[in-house]
């Protein structure tokens, strides 16, 4: 069975929203390695619509991004499929992209099971659900040394039966301070 990995950007008290966050070049290098494990992106309509068409437009034009940024854009390009659970969403930008409009534990169980690389997920609405019903295998936090101070914070929302007792795989800490800290089911 596939691994969903949820990774994220996150700060010291806790706030994730995308704006916060400029990831440096070894924080890009270490999310281009997890995307190039991936061939599947699991998203919510807000994620997605942040991502898309934002990176495949740095990748079709190269001369307005460098280095790892360029290379991150074609390593998300490179991805085969894009999966977003929206009730919303009326179309999708590109045709590598499908919209499941219900029953999310169901069509993630059955992309679990189907054979490939790792499925990546990212964002708030989603995850609080995928967690809730227990199909993130990894969790990937991302711990920036910023105090945020507002906005929205991970699993506010997330309606659990019980306590995720989750076990801790790895730390790394990037020379901008900020810390990876890799959990997986306990």
């Amino acid at each position: 069975m596939r691994k969903l990995i949820f990774a994220i950007n996150t700060s010291l008290d806790g706030y994730c929203e995308h704006i916060h966050f400029r990831p440096d070049e070894e924080l890009l290098a270490y999310f281009i390695q997890l995307t190039k494990q991936a061939d599947t992106f699991l998203y919510g309509r807000n994620t997605y619509q942040l991502m898309v068409p934002y990176w495949p437009n740095i990748a079709n034009n190269p001369t307005t991004s460098e280095g790892v940024v360029y290379e991150y854009a074609q390593a998300y390009i490179a991805v085969s499929k894009i999966v977003v659970f929206s009730k919303n969403l009326d179309h999708a930008e590109d045709e590598k992209t499908i919209i499941i409009k219900d029953n999310l534990e169901e069509e993630v169980l059955k992309l679990k099971q189907q054979s490939g690389k790792n499925i990546l997920t990212g964002g708030i609405n989603l995850t609080s659900q995928l967690a809730s019903f227990g199909l993130i295998d990894e969790y990937h936090f991302i711990i920036h040394p910023v105090i945020v101070g507002g906005g929205r914070r991970l699993f506010e929302d997330a309606n659990l039966q019980e306590k995720l007792q989750l076990k801790l795989m790895d730390t790394i800490t990037f020379k901008s301070g900020a810390v990876l800290m890799k959990y997986g089911k306990g």
